[in-house]
């Protein structure tokens, strides 16, 4: 694999607008703090002494002592984090430490550290150097790791430090013939794994690389891939498969509704009648045999939003028969599994709420997530089906009643 550290001038104006040139930041705070002369002793402070270095990921504690005077107000730390930062980080006189963070490398840098009075007049500066661990995003890089997907690629990574970073992706532009930025991640989980799509099944190239809060840059991996191809489903030729099985519909929330366009909490969609017991279920077909690549499901949305009858845990069986006979499916079983005319397709989990509250105290943005629908990746090695049954085997809510609001069917006609 080839890399490479530059790409456009359009990434690199994204890149300038993440910078953040200058952040206040001291190991101890002091609500209050004030840079405003308070003084009118001109007389010039004394340099800090003693000075230790304490290194970490990306950055180093400094500690020293301070001149014996009570008109100090702050140490200022100057220094640079890469060829093209500089960074600025007062300390108050409460504390001796100041913190330096953001470096770009695991090298020497050095540092400044000035002592500044009430009144504003600076001391001479004492030069110290650190020398901080390698950055997280350094860190993080080598374990990215970019494949085809259906449509696109799959981006995963592993973050165990949980710290805040972007994985990038840039692929070649027909027009501007360069790498260009496709998409941007940003994340602070421990395990990164997402899928890039939109694209064609022709080779493309693509290349990943990640930054830091401080707009530090890995080198980029490139690569050459050709997505697998999808299309999206007709849902004009979707069709009702009523089983013996299935459950009963409440409300008139017909299974119909599932594939009427309508992702609105207004607007009807597939819900069970309360009461009935399991299984919690809806079949039908798809109108012609599929490689399945993705589902893409959009639950309840607004107060329902991670609650009451949108499904947690659930799995997709399918089938490739004209008419396949009708069985009553377990509450658990491996994907692969073949039971009659149906096979396991995948179990699936709807993701928890991405603000981390519990379901029933969730905010606007776990409700935004609902409202725009969750994709479900099938395994490449699923047969290809004609049709689906949506077995639910537990809700938010926890009760005998399911509803979704649409779902949407990608993948290869046979």
């Amino acid at each position: 694999m080839k890399k490479i550290n530059r790409f456009s001038t359009k990434t690199t104006l994204w890149l300038a607008s993440l910078v953040l040139v200058c952040i206040i930041g001291s190991c101890k705070k002091n609500e209050g703090f004030n840079t405003e002369p308070v003084s009118t002793d001109k007389t010039k402070p004394g340099v800090v002494t003693n000075i230790a270095v304490k290194n970490f990921n990306g950055g180093a504690y400094i500690t020293y002592d301070l001149p014996n005077s009570d008109n100090i107000l702050y140490v200022l730390a100057r220094y640079n984090i890469n060829d093209k930062t500089s960074r600025e980080t007062k300390s108050s006189y409460y504390t001796d430490t100041v913190t330096v963070d953001g470096f770009a490398a695991a090298k020497d840098y050095d540092v400044t550290l000035t002592v500044v009075s009430r009144a504003n007049v600076s001391s001479d500066p004492v030069k110290v150097t650190v020398h901080p661990n390698t950055p997280f995003y350094k860190l993080i890089k080598p374990t990215v790791n970019i494949t085809t997907d259906f449509g696109g690629v799959h981006i995963n990574a592993l973050n165990p430090n949980r710290k805040e970073v972007g994985v990038i992706l840039v692929a070649l532009d027909k027009t501007t013939e360069a790498l260009e930025v496709a998409d941007q991640h940003y994340t602070n989980t421990d395990t990164i794994s997402y899928s890039v799509r939109g694209y064609p099944s022709v080779p493309t190239k693509f290349g990943v690389y990640v930054t830091d809060q401080f707009g530090n840059l890995s080198d980029t991996t490139i690569v050459t891939l050709t997505p697998l191809f999808e299309t999206q489903l007709d849902k004009s030729k979707f069709s009702v498969y009523r089983q013996a099985s299935d459950s009963e519909i409440g409300y008139g929330w017909n299974l119909p509704y599932l594939w009427d366009g309508k992702t609105d909490g207004y607007s009807n969609g597939w819900h069970t009648q309360p009461g009935t017991g399991k299984p919690i279920q809806g079949t039908f077909g798809i109108g012609v045999l599929t490689q399945l690549s993705r589902i893409k499901i959009w639950e309840r949305p607004l107060e329902y939003a991670f609650f009451h009858g949108n499904p947690k845990n659930f799995t997709i069986w399918g089938s490739a028969k004209e008419s396949p006979a009708d069985v009553v499916l377990p509450q658990s079983a491996p994907a692969g599994t073949v039971i009659g005319d149906w096979t396991n397709l995948s179990n699936f989990r709807y993701p928890n709420p991405p603000s981390g509250l519990q379901p029933g105290f969730t905010n606007a943005a776990d409700e935004k997530f609902v409202e725009a629908g969750v994709d479900f990746v099938f395994p490449t090695s699923a047969p290809p089906v004609k049709y689906l049954r949506i077995l639910v085997h537990d809700t938010w809510g926890k009760g005998d009643v399911a509803h979704l609001m649409e779902v949407t069917v990608y993948g290869k006609p046979q």
